[in-house]
C-alpha cells in the first residue's frame, strides 16, 4: 500500500466515526481509497447510498455512469480509478413535502474538513463537481449555464486545479435533457475526456464522444 492510499484509509476511518451533525443520517459514505488524480465531488448521499455505503449507487448514479460511458469509461473502471467524494457525507433526510433536504450551511461547514483533507492528500489535477451544491464549493456562479461546458481553474492547497462541473443527474431535473443544458453537458463531458488527467487515468481510451 502506497503512502497516499494509507493516508486516505486513515482519513476514511476517522470519517466513519463522525457524528457532528445531529440532523444527518449516517453512516457516512465514501468511495474507494483510490490514489487518483481525478476527484469527483457529489452533493450528499441519498437514503439508498447510506444502505449500500456507496456514492451514486442508485437512480442518479445510473444516469451519471451512462454519461461517463459516452467517453469510454464504465462504472467499474470509474469507481476503481477515480476518487469519489461529496460536500456532505451523510443523508440529510427528506423534506416535509418530498425530495431530499438540502444540507444547511453549518452542516456543510462541519463536513468541509473531510473534502479538504482528501484534496490535500490526493493533490488532484482535475475536480469534477456534480450538482449546484458541489459546484458552489469551488466556483462562484448564479446559473448552471454560466459554468457547465467550460473548464475552470481554481487556486487550492497552494496549487492550481482544473474544475469541470457537471449538472446533477437527478431524474427530478430536466436541465440536462433540455437545451441549452443538453449541449452544455455534452461539451463538459468532452472536456473531461480530453483532459490530461483523464488520459493518464484511462490510457487506452480516446476520450472522443
Amino acid at each position: 500500500m502506497d503512502a497516499t492510499t494509507r493516508k486516505l484509509r486513515q482519513l476514511q476511518h476517522a470519517l466513519e466515526t463522525c457524528h457532528a451533525c445531529p440532523k444527518m443520517h449516517g453512516p457516512p459514505v465514501h468511495g474507494e481509497p483510490v490514489a487518483a488524480k481525478i476527484l469527483l465531488v457529489g452533493q450528499a448521499p441519498g437514503e439508498k447510498e447510506i444502505e449500500v455505503h456507496r456514492p451514486f449507487a442508485w437512480t442518479a448514479g445510473k444516469t451519471l455512469f451512462r454519461w461517463f460511458e459516452t467517453i469510454g469509461v464504465d462504472e467499474r473502471q470509474f469507481r476503481s480509478r477515480v476518487y469519489m467524494s461529496a460536500v456532505c457525507r451523510c443523508f440529510p433526510g427528506k423534506k416535509p413535502r418530498g425530495g431530499d433536504r438540502v444540507p444547511d450551511a453549518d452542516e456543510i461547514e462541519r463536513c468541509a474538513k473531510w473534502l479538504d483533507g482528501e484534496i490535500d492528500i490526493l493533490r488532484p489535477e482535475l475536480i469534477i463537481p456534480v450538482g449546484k451544491l458541489a459546484i458552489g464549493r469551488f466556483l462562484d456562479f448564479k446559473t448552471l449555464r454560466e459554468v457547465i461546458g467550460e473548464k475552470h481553474q481554481i487556486a487550492s492547497h497552494d496549487r492550481t486545479i482544473d474544475v469541470i462541473p457537471l449538472p446533477h443527474p437527478s431524474g427530478a431535473s430536466t436541465w440536462h435533457v433540455t437545451e441549452p443544458g443538453k449541449t452544455l453537458l455534452h461539451d463538459a463531458l468532452a472536456l473531461i475526456g480530453q483532459h490530461p488527467a483523464f488520459h493518464a487515468t484511462f490510457p487506452r481510451i480516446s476520450g472522443a464522444i
